[in-house]
């Protein structure tokens, strides 16, 4: 079990060293910016659609690894995905790290690095923001920055 618990850290550690999808989207469908004022993690996230499809996702912010790691997966796993299947996703992720759900690695993948983020009821605000802020893009409730705080 160790092993597994050092290559999901590696994991988080390589996506937050080297993001993936850190970038704005000039065209976007639509841009939700999160917020987490007490421990300083920010993002905006820019997401493209095509139809109901989820044609590009991009983000921009800063944070502790666990934030950006999350914001970097999360963009991954759901680009070429459908608004539906994002939020299911959603909430598979939000129900593993606070401690509801196993994380399934068939569906979550990567993702099931932040498995254990639920020992440390601090950090799960941080692996969250991300998933918030795609949750209120998705719904086009991006008026207000979106918080887990």
């Amino acid at each position: 079990m160790a092993d597994l618990a050092d290559l999901y850290q590696q994991v988080i550690i390589d996506h937050n060293r080297n993001p993936r999808n850190k970038k704005p989207i000039a065209d976007a469908s639509r841009v939700a910016a999160g917020d987490n004022p007490l421990c300083g993690d920010k993002i905006t996230l820019y997401v493209l659609l095509d139809g109901d499809t989820i044609a590009d996702v991009g983000f921009q912010g800063s944070g502790c690894a666990i934030s950006q790691a999350s914001a970097s997966l999360m963009s991954g796993a759901v680009k070429g995905k459908s608004v539906a299947e994002a939020e299911k996703l959603f909430h598979r992720f939000h129900g593993m790290v606070m401690g509801e759900a196993a994380g399934d690695k068939a569906v979550l993948g990567k993702l099931a690095a932040f498995e254990g983020v639920k020992q440390y009821p601090s950090r799960v605000k941080c692996a969250n923001l991300a998933w918030h802020t795609l949750h209120a893009a998705l719904n086009d409730q991006s008026a207000e920055p979106v918080s887990t705080e």
